[in-house]
């Protein structure tokens, strides 16, 4: 039975709406915006927007296959985003995905969790961006170090805590990992294992965002930090525009 508790949420597409809304903005209008925002927040806190945007690695992600328990999808989330992994996909089989606020910590609001409603979408968009998927399995032929000395586009597969990852995500798999254990558990809890792999994989890597996303998040972190943010760009007649159908 999953965990029922109240900091449970469904955080799947919680950002959604505002990164289309914000995409839908050129450079000029992001920036005449951020303009108008930064006043209203301390030196000390503009400062951290940028670095930890800047630092974001969007050549790394993950992509977790039905993770069932919420304290398990909150500790991933959170791992993203202190090894600075931008996007977490998430298939839902049957369930949505759930993470623990009180677990999470405020990560949910930095970490976009696009979630896919079958294993062929998140597979074919994930490919379709140029990432090669490398399951995390306990008979995988890549070391822990040689993962870490990739660096191409990489979609780490994670599987659900009982069966795994199913064989529908892992036939797409190109490459395996493994973390050698020498103790009598054979093997480790998601959350464990995603910082492990994480923190290798990111190890000496750049921050690598396009400079229009980097844009596009640092706006969104000031909308998210600043209390009616979006009152205040509507009195100055730069307003957040509203996504329409399809965009």
């Amino acid at each position: 039975m999953r965990r029922s508790t109240a900091s449970c949420e469904a955080v799947a597409n919680l950002h959604k709406v505002l990164a289309r809304a914000v995409a839908l903005l050129s450079a000029q209008e992001l920036e005449a915006r951020v303009a108008v925002l930064e006043p209203l927040v301390t030196e000390a806190r503009r400062e951290r927007l940028r670095r930890v945007t800047d630092d974001r690695v969007g050549s790394i992600t993950l992509l977790l296959d039905s993770l069932h328990d919420p304290f398990n999808g909150a500790a991933v989330i959170r791992s993203c985003d202190v090894f600075g992994v931008p996007t977490l996909h998430v298939i839902e089989r049957g369930e949505p995905f759930f993470a623990s606020t009180t677990v999470s910590r405020g990560s949910e609001k930095w970490v976009d969790v696009v979630a896919h409603g079958s294993a062929a979408d998140a597979v074919d968009a994930l490919v379709g961006e140029g990432f090669e998927l490398i399951a995390a399995e306990p008979d995988g032929e890549l070391s822990v170090s040689a993962l870490g000395e990739e660096r191409g586009k990489i979609a780490l597969v994670l599987g659900n805590e009982r069966d795994g990852i199913a064989l529908d995500v892992r036939r797409r798999c190109a490459r395996s990992v493994v973390i050698p254990m020498r103790g009598f558990a054979e093997s480790l809890n998601v959350s464990v294992t995603t910082a492990i792999l994480l923190h290798e994989l990111t190890r000496g890597r750049p921050g690598d965002l396009p400079p229009l996303d980097r844009s596009r998040r640092y706006l969104r972190g000031l909308l998210k930090t600043i209390e009616r943010s979006r009152e205040v760009l509507e009195a100055a007649g730069l307003p957040i525009p509203a996504p329409t159908a399809g965009t």
